[in-house]
């Protein structure tokens, strides 16, 4: 909830900073104000409102007055909440909430947490709706003037459909070249097909109840040359449409990724593999008619209802081995492998611990900033993980040895506790000794007496020692991933070793 970064954070050199102004900066909570906690307090039939449950409307001047910690308002979508008793609960900290005290919290809450729902989180808060609707600003930030400008520069795709008397096909022309089969995600429910084809940083969407009933499975293929994606759906009876069908929200539309909300299916958990004592890899496996691969860098956020409130969490989907294996195309497009270490005091992964195969989540359209084209031309790449922030890197580990022709060196510095929260330790080992640009060193904070690798944190001397910065015409990217603390200290000794913005980016969640 309005967890908003502060102006140190991303650090100036961090490629956040262009591709995402979004930070997590997570404080200590008091004992007894977890997110299961608050759950139970918003049960326990006390008035979180402050105004006795009563709903009001508020006028821009009312809202204002309410600004201090003990008595806070917060407007998001036209609602207003008061959010004091949820302060001590608050993961960010107080100090981030209060950054929309008494105004409209809207735009800070969508730079972090858009997916979040805080209908169900703040019911209990809700004090009443806006008279008229207050001025969206974020504190401390000049109020720029909007200058009419195109929205996009690129081309309108468009998209036609042909049948035969057993198959019906869509096709959808987007002159986009570097199109790929991660680029595209469809959706078949219930006769109604959705589709987003992304294009950079922004989604071309269909969305439309067929006109007659079509099994539900649906297959993509991808014509990168020319941009095209082909859409294939078989009929359940041989009957000749006059129409594809009704046209619904957002069809035919070319929009801000961002913009374009987020969808869920229900996937179902079909195995489950442990790879340290407190972290299992989970297999989910998407609706017959869904299909998508999760790009390199991308995240899904994972969703479940729990004791009546929706508790949403991202997560950065892996293969199922490091080691390359060959499989099936279609194999990636109907599963997603998750590494997930299970707390057991997490508000969803004490739940996702608890569940048997057969059982249901739900996972969003893949998510995120990073490109491979930040990787175009890179020869040494830095990869600097703590913990699960391994989860990204692995892919990017397969990517860069297979498909980066020009690449020298890949190197890897991972951070864990003791030897035993290591992730696919053996399997890292394997890569290392199958092919020489790659090589992993492992930091331990607290290791046995036994161990001989390198002990200690992040600092600047491990950083240097580790990490040379290229004088020649090679190119270098540096990527991070990790608790909090970590990338934001990783991203400050980055910035002393002389990193620049474009040679960094740092994977926030």
């Amino acid at each position: 909830m309005l967890n908003i970064p502060s102006q140190s954070f991303p650090a100036p050199i961090s490629q956040q900073r262009v591709s995402s102004s979004v930070g997590r900066s997570k404080v200590p909570l008091k004992p007894g104000r977890s997110l299961m906690d608050w759950i139970r307090l918003t049960k326990s039939g006390a008035d979180l409102t402050g105004v006795k449950g009563k709903l009001i409307e508020v006028t821009e001047d009312e809202l204002a007055n309410h600004n201090k910690k003990d008595d806070c308002w917060v407007c998001i979508r036209g609602l207003v909440y008061n959010v004091s008793p949820y302060m001590e609960y608050h993961p960010g900290g107080v100090e981030e909430l209060m950054k929309a005290a008494g105004s409209d919290g809207t735009d800070l809450f969508d730079q972090v947490h858009r997916w979040v729902n805080y209908e169900s989180m703040l019911k209990e808060c809700l004090v009443g709706r806006m008279a008229v609707k207050p001025l969206s600003v974020a504190k401390g930030m000049p109020i720029a003037k909007k200058v009419p400008v195109p929205l996009f520069k690129e081309v309108m795709p468009r998209y036609d459909w042909f049948q035969t008397d057993t198959n019906i096909t869509v096709i959808i022309y987007t002159k986009e070249k570097a199109l790929t089969c991660g680029s595209v995600i469809a959706d078949l429910q219930g006769g109604v097909l959705s589709t987003e084809v992304i294009l950079g940083e922004s989604s071309y969407l269909l969305h439309i109840r067929l006109s007659h009933e079509v099994e539900e499975d649906v297959s993509v293929q991808t014509s990168c040359g020319v941009g095209k994606v082909e859409l294939g759906m078989k009929k359940k009876s041989v009957t000749k449409w006059k129409e594809l069908g009704l046209p619904l929200d957002s069809h035919d539309s070319l929009l801000k990724s961002k913009d374009r909300g987020l969808f869920y299916r229900k996937c179902t958990l079909v195995s489950i593999t442990d790879v340290t004592h407190d972290t299992k890899l989970y297999c989910l496996q998407l609706p017959h008619g869904t299909s998508f691969q999760v790009p390199i860098g991308k995240h899904v956020y994972l969703k479940s209802v729990i004791k009546g409130s929706e508790i949403v969490k991202p997560y950065t989907p892996v293969f199922r081995r490091l080691i390359p294996e060959q499989e099936v195309t279609d194999f990636d497009s109907k599963n997603i492998f998750l590494m997930i270490k299970i707390y057991p005091d997490g508000a969803l992964t004490s739940h996702i611990g608890n569940l048997q195969l057969g059982d249901s989540l739900y996972a969003s359209n893949p998510e995120g900033q990073f490109s491979t084209s930040h990787l175009q031309g890179v020869t040494t790449l830095y990869l600097l993980a703590a913990g699960t922030g391994f989860t990204p890197m692995a892919k990017l580990i397969q990517y860069a040895l297979k498909d980066l022709d020009g690449l020298r060196r890949t190197r890897l510095l991972f951070f864990n506790r003791s030897e035993k929260d290591i992730l696919w330790m053996s399997q890292l080992q394997q890569v290392a000794e199958e092919d020489n640009r790659f090589e992993v060193e492992h930091v331990l904070s607290e290791p046995s007496l036994e161990w001989t690798g390198k002990r200690g944190r992040i600092e600047l001397s491990l950083l240097s020692d580790f990490m040379n910065k290229s004088t020649d015409d090679s190119k270098t990217l540096v990527c991070v991933c990790g608790p909090s603390p970590f990338t934001e200290q990783a991203l400050t000794i980055l910035q002393k070793l002389g990193f620049s913005e474009e040679e960094i980016h740092a994977f926030l969640g």
